[in-house]
């Protein structure tokens, strides 16, 4: 029962998380910020399709705001991987 509870929860939180970059991503825009450190949680059953979706989204939601992919570094502890610190950068300001 448990592992199935674990899987829906992942597979509910995914949209949050997407609906999270975008306005992350807006709201550094809005400030201008030159660059933005975000971390991209792999734990919990977020690992491997599902870490790769989320640095997807990551990357597209700060793209559309005129953010380039600078830096990413996985973090592990222990051995495993917990998730990635990803570094944008402002490139151009999006045409809004």
């Amino acid at each position: 029962m448990k592992p199935l509870v674990l899987v829906l929860l992942s597979v509910l939180a995914a949209p949050v998380a997407a609906a999270n970059h975008a306005k992350h991503a807006a709201q550094a825009a809005r400030e201008s910020l030159p660059a933005v450190t975000i971390f991209i949680d792999a734990t919990l059953g977020m690992r491997k399709d599902s870490a790769a979706r989320a640095l997807t989204e990551a990357h597209v939601a700060y793209e559309a705001h005129g953010y380039a992919v600078i830096d990413v570094e996985t973090y592990t502890e222990n051995g495993d991987l917990q998730g990635f610190f990803v570094t944008y950068r402002l490139e151009q300001p999006a045409n809004r």
